[in-house]
């Protein structure tokens, strides 16, 4: 069975957040159950500098409003897969954010960057790019690949089969209606069951529309859509496609995220958790936190946004600081929240640290330093924190929501006397129920033999991507 991935990220060569986890780990998980796999990626710069052997495929342009448009295929770096690559410097080789501009706001021709996305992804399924292989199946990934299905239902003689799965519903690729002259799109398909969306155009719904199937990266995330609180106005069309529609969890990469890690202080395992000590020591000496055994030490890694919950983690904190713990915050967002962290920072250097931005290697030193990884989210397809996390012996601090809530048990009496608990799971987006919660986790850290229980049960926790590949598997063979 051939699969073609179609994405916009990819770690390590451009990462925004999860999706780029995802689309390096899958694929590969895929070719080891025996499929023939490749990815379709827009040729920026990251990604064009980090693949080898890049040879052309097919001179395609000029479309979307670039002169010179190119097929390449190449491999990629650590799996060695096959990718293409869609080489279009006039829409792709720019500095800086792969969706925004240096002015903060998205690139004006987003539509036209991520619809030709789409329009190759279906053009190889066609089989007109590449004479040499052709696809069984496209597997599109959010909104950027969206609009691959509605694509090839242009062709009515085309049975591939699509796969769309939704990473983060709050994200949509919503354009103008007079973008629809630069997609190469016939106005019937602007209609309310069509990609119309509020007088505008929705790639997300686009997708939702013409896919075969709709995958979340979550069971409950995949029920949680389908109601107003978490369907971000595509409720309606996610309910009508309810029976097309289900939740497959995100998987880790265990050679990546696992605490032999060396860009950590110390290793550690399961049944020597000696090193995870030096590893939150070595934490605290690199943000200038006093060294404290004692009490435990909070981390966020994670975007500052409202939607990850930040803002009511700020307003938590003085029941943290009573509690005699640390906070850590590793992350990039929204200006006021940045400045909200950095304020609580000043005013408490013996407790609080923050670094505004993102380093690969910090992430990792940060969840194996931390004793608590707090993921606070409003709301949270999957979450790959809190996986990660699992693996360190950090215990995650979720809501439950989404992925969080499928992946963590709550540290309960009931949990913790059958040996079932791995993290602290508390239910209502308010500041005063993570205060609660974060209290707890306190307490329980107070009892040293009650905590390593829960470590190791939270370290022995496998979500690897074998178990996720063999159900894409098995929903690839159903198309």
């Amino acid at each position: 069975m051939r699969i073609l991935h179609a994405a916009a990220e990819i770690y390590p060569l451009v990462k925004t957040g999860g999706l780029a986890d995802v689309v390096a780990a899958l694929p590969p998980a895929l070719v080891r159950r025996g499929l023939d796999v490749r990815v379709l990626l827009p040729g920026l710069p990251g990604i064009l500098n980090g693949m080898t052997r890049l040879k052309p495929v097919m001179r395609i342009g000029p479309v979307f409003g670039a002169a010179v448009v190119t097929l390449l295929i190449g491999r990629l770096p650590d799996s060695g897969l096959l990718a293409y690559v869609i080489d279009a410097p006039f829409l792709y080789q720019r500095e800086g954010n792969t969706y925004v501009g240096p002015d903060g706001h998205d690139w004006s021709d987003n539509h036209r960057r991520f619809g030709l996305l789409g329009w190759v992804a279906a053009h190889i399924a066609s089989g007109e790019l590449d004479p040499d292989w052709r696809p069984d199946l496209v597997h599109a990934h959010d909104w950027h690949a969206a609009l691959a299905p509605l694509y090839m239902a242009q062709n009515p003689g085309l049975k591939t089969a699509t796969v769309l799965t939704i990473h983060n519903l709050a994200f949509q690729g919503d354009f103008p209606m007079d973008c629809l002259a630069d997609l190469a799109l016939p106005v019937s398909k602007l209609m309310p069951h069509g990609i119309e969306y509020h007088g505008r155009i929705s790639f997300m719904k686009a997708g939702l529309v013409y896919a075969n199937r709709i995958t979340t990266v979550s069971p409950s995330y995949a029920r949680e859509i389908r109601t107003p609180e978490f369907g971000c106005g595509l409720e309606g069309v996610l309910r009508d496609r309810g029976g097309d529609l289900s939740g497959i969890l995100n998987g880790v990469d265990y050679t990546v995220w696992n605490p032999d890690d060396p860009d950590i202080a110390k290793p550690y395992h399961v049944d020597n958790l000696k090193g995870k000590k030096a590893c939150k020591f070595a934490l605290q000496s690199e943000l200038s936190l006093p060294r404290q055994a004692r009490s435990p030490l909070f981390v966020v890694v994670s975007r500052l946004f409202l939607q990850k919950g930040m803002d009511l983690l700020l307003a938590a904190l003085p029941v943290l600081l009573r509690e005699g713990a640390q906070l850590a915050v590793l992350g990039t967002g929204d200006y006021e929240l940045e400045a909200g962290f950095r304020d609580a920072a000043a005013a408490n250097p013996e407790n609080v640290a923050v670094f505004i931005g993102y380093d690969e290697a910090m992430a990792h030193r940060f969840i194996a330093g931390a004793d608590v990884l707090l993921v606070p989210s409003r709301f949270e397809p999957c979450g790959l924190t809190q996986l990660y996390a699992l693996r360190y012996g950090t215990l995650p601090l979720v809501r439950r929501v989404g992925g969080l809530a499928d992946t963590v048990v709550d540290a309960t009496p009931e949990n913790l006397q059958s040996d079932r608990a791995s993290g602290f799971v508390f239910s209502d987006a308010l500041s005063r129920a993570i205060g609660t919660c974060i209290s707890e986790a306190c307490t329980l850290y107070r009892n040293p033999g009650a905590w390593q229980q829960v470590q190791r049960r939270a370290m022995v926790q496998n979500f690897s991507w074998d178990d996720s590949a063999a159900h894409y598997e098995t929903l690839y063979r159903s198309l």
